[in-house]
């Protein structure tokens, strides 16, 4: 077997996530125009599709196919880029910029970019139950509501934010960054790797393994988050390095340092690895998107 393209993979399957996205979210027309292309601006902006080719990669580790879970991969990228619409607002990290263009609220205002959000977390679980659909049961896609529900919500990305929030310009334990990090950034990565084993015809096995990939792979994606904005390469970001430290955020690198926190970085990457140990050529795609984040620097 040659060496896995990841390159050659992730433009593939971000391309499928581009059409997919382009098919269901309507374009900007009626007197809610102006929302529309709001929540465009933002959905159509470039990004990774990181979330949604982990949705599909599960899927076909566990059995299935993608086109049925098309629909969920592109809800959760919908919930992800809301979250970083909101994110970028005044009254949470006050950004100019993300992936490279100005930010929401820069191009249509506060107001249309808090709808804008508003609209793509509220249509994306529209899109998740119209699973049923594609011939998945029902009972399948109420179980993957639900961890939407709870990885989107208080006990996943909103409670991480809160808790960013406060975080800021105190001093905490490294277990509270975790804490944080395992919610704002994981939660949601985590549930696209479950919610896509589910949906692709996964047993409890198989899910859970993906449940525990998923975790490790987020803070390991969080830590090497943190240590970008230290190192990282401006021109790969889509934004300036160095904002975390302006702001006195709590990273992994502010409380012990970018050797250590490199580490740690290695350590969650093995532990995400691990969890795979049970499968097969399947499961490579994940395999080398764990790996890439130990050198990505964008």
């Amino acid at each position: 077997m040659g060496e896995f393209d990841l390159k050659d993979y992730l433009s593939r399957r971000r391309q499928v996530v581009e059409e997919a996205l382009e098919r269901i979210f309507p374009a900007a027309s009626g007197l809610e125009k102006k929302l529309i292309e709001a929540s465009r601006y933002s959905l159509f902006a470039g990004g990774k599709r990181l979330r949604p080719i982990l949705c599909l990669a599960a899927a076909e580790v566990a059995g299935g196919n993608i086109e049925p879970v098309l629909p969920a991969a592109c809800a959760l990228e919908m919930i992800h880029t809301y979250s970083l619409i909101h994110d970028d607002l005044p009254a949470m990290d006050n950004d100019d910029y993300r992936r490279g263009v100005l930010t929401n609220h820069k191009v249509f205002g506060e107001a249309v970019a808090i709808l804008a959000g508003d609209a793509l977390l509220t249509e994306a679980f529209d899109y998740l139950a119209s699973c049923v659909d594609e011939g998945i049961s029902a009972a399948r896609v109420l179980e993957v509501i639900r961890i939407a529900v709870k990885a989107a919500g208080y006990r996943g990305m909103i409670g991480g934010q809160v808790i960013d929030l406060e975080c800021e310009n105190q001093k905490v334990s490294l277990a509270t960054v975790e804490y944080m990090h395992i919610h704002k950034t994981g939660a949601l990565l985590s549930a696209s790797l479950e919610i896509g084993a589910i949906l692709g015809g996964g047993d409890r096995e198989r899910t859970k393994a993906m449940k525990t990939f998923g975790h490790h792979l987020g803070l390991a994606f969080q830590i090497t988050d943190d240590l970008l904005d230290v190192e990282g390469d401006p021109t790969l970001m889509g934004k300036t390095p160095g904002s975390d430290a302006a702001k006195n955020k709590m990273t992994y690198p502010a409380l012990i340092g970018v050797a250590q926190s490199k580490t740690a970085a290695k350590e969650h990457v093995e532990s995400s690895l691990e969890a795979l140990s049970g499968f097969g050529e399947a499961a490579e795609p994940l395999r080398a998107i764990a790996r890439y984040l130990l050198v990505r620097r964008g």
